[in-house]
């Protein structure tokens, strides 16, 4: 399979490359996918986000944008694709969690997907999805892997993010395990087990997770690359937003009665992460391998 390049997503997100016969003639052949993108101020980012859904090129796609009401120029990114967009809204709203919860009340997909306006799907994203559930109709979730970029779109080698089939104990010792930006659900698993919780305004999406794992879902992970979070001095993931990270994800852990509880296993599995990496960037992942083998006590 070709390496992924910054220039393979530059290019995917920089224009429009879908046709406009597919978004609009929708097959039910083809199971409904509802992509939901909860917006505020990031209009930096926020046609590329867009763009990651639309050039899908996906014939039974539903689009949804809830924005908080913003006022840097994204409601406008917003009414340039409105016409490919199944419902928008720009309003005030209690954030994050509140705006996801709003599109997934509105979604009517089989399957659902949530994009944050700052991130992006790569291409094929869709298709290589539609392969997965043909082959494993048995799983309520997908999910794979993703790269992390910059501001700039370029990809951050030393934050390439490759995932492992997941239970409590491995999510809870090594941290998230899954992500969003490459996940896909039925929409009856929301209602089964619930929307995301609107106290938290960090870690949701490690709440919602460690949910499904606690009510052992049926999840299948695929070793494929399809998404891509973007890290900048705005984003949620910044290091001046990680106290309360901490914070929420110690709270989370709590209400489901988990706990770190083996130091080694933590090890082994961190290390073991450092070794699916490395193929992407060497030295540096073996330096960060040695570095914890040697001299960081977990």
């Amino acid at each position: 399979m070709k390496k992924l390049t910054s220039e393979d997503i530059k290019e995917f997100v920089s224009r429009p490359l879908f046709d406009e016969k597919v978004i609009f003639n929708k097959d039910p052949s083809w199971p409904k996918i509802s992509i939901i993108t909860p917006s505020y101020n990031q209009g930096q980012f926020l046609e590329d986000t867009i763009l990651s859904v639309l050039n899908q090129n996906y014939p039974n796609l539903e689009y949804i944008i809830t924005d908080g009401g913003s006022t840097d120029g994204s409601v406008e990114i917003i009414k340039k694709y409105e016409k490919y967009i199944t419902y928008w809204v720009s309003e005030p709203d209690r954030g994050q969690s509140h705006a996801l919860n709003k599109g997934l009340v509105k979604a009517t997909g089989d399957w659902i997907g949530w994009q944050n306006s700052d991130d992006v799907y790569l291409q094929e994203c869709f298709n290589n999805f539609v392969n997965i559930i043909k082959k494993y109709p048995q799983y309520d979730v997908i999910f794979g892997n993703k790269v992390v970029i910059h501001e700039d779109s370029n990809i951050n080698t030393c934050k390439i993010q490759l995932y492992f089939p997941s239970d409590t104990s491995i999510y809870v010792n090594t941290g998230m395990t899954m992500c969003n930006q490459s996940s896909f659900i039925r929409r009856i698993i929301f209602s089964e087990y619930g929307l995301l919780d609107e106290q938290l305004d960090f870690a949701m999406d490690h709440d919602f997770f460690l949910r499904l794992l606690v009510n052992n879902v049926n999840i299948f992970h695929s070793p494929m690359i399809l998404g891509a979070s973007r890290y900048h001095d705005g984003s949620k993931s910044c290091s001046e937003n990680e106290k309360a990270w901490s914070e929420e994800i110690i709270s989370i852990n709590d209400k489901y009665g988990l706990i770190r509880t083996n130091k080694y296993k933590v090890k082994f599995l961190k290390l073991y992460r450092y070794f699916l990496m490395a193929r992407y960037n060497r030295s540096h992942f073996l330096k960060e391998i040695l570095k914890r083998l040697m001299l960081v006590q977990l």
